[in-house]
């Protein structure tokens, strides 16, 4: 019978290890995440970025777009204003003399009507210019806003003359006229 107890004694001793045993292997493989888990969640990031990736590079180009039409607007706006200003000189022939920073007292070299950025012939992933004036006083203009890097700051090309008609193309503009199709 002692025999008995003892062999009994160990088994259980033995049962009691294994038990542990078990618990403590459960518990280590319950703290972390597989492999397989974390290559799906990255595979689940890919996916979304994916699909996010283009609507956004869309959103941004329609963005520039809409700020070189507004941005136009605003040049058409200002060379009204200068050459009611100015008669004398007409409209004006460069995009400096339509903006300036010492504007005390403004004049027909540096009105201030428009902001420096826009001035400086580059906003919003557009260049701008101004051509087509010519005489004293100048009686016509004409501006052109083309996409810095085609197809990825814009995709369209947008123009305007004297009638203050914002006019856009899908191909470059070298001369705005009424074969360009007004803006609706």
């Amino acid at each position: 019978m002692h025999i008995e107890r003892k062999l009994l004694a160990l088994s259980l001793q033995s049962i009691r290890q294994r038990e542990w045993m078990l618990k403590k292997n459960r518990t280590s493989e319950a703290t972390g995440f597989s492999l397989i888990e974390l290559l799906a969640v990255v595979a689940i990031i890919l996916v979304i970025a994916a699909v996010a990736i283009p609507n956004l590079l869309r959103a941004r180009i329609s963005a520039n777009e809409a700020s070189a039409v507004e941005s136009l607007r605003a040049l058409n706006a200002a060379q009204i204003v200068y050459e009611s200003t100015y008669p004398t000189v007409g409209y004006a022939s460069s995009l400096s003399s339509l903006s300036g920073v010492s504007c005390a007292p403004p004049g027909s070299t540096s009105s201030c009507l428009i902001d420096t950025q826009l001035a400086s012939g580059s906003k919003s992933g557009y260049s701008f210019t101004l051509t087509g004036t010519s005489g004293t006083p100048n009686v016509a203009y004409q501006f052109i806003a083309a996409p810095l890097a085609p197809n990825q700051t814009g995709v369209r090309y947008f123009c305007s003359v004297a009638d203050a008609v914002v006019r856009a193309s899908g191909s470059a503009i070298s001369t705005c006229s009424s074969s360009v199709n007004a803006l609706q």
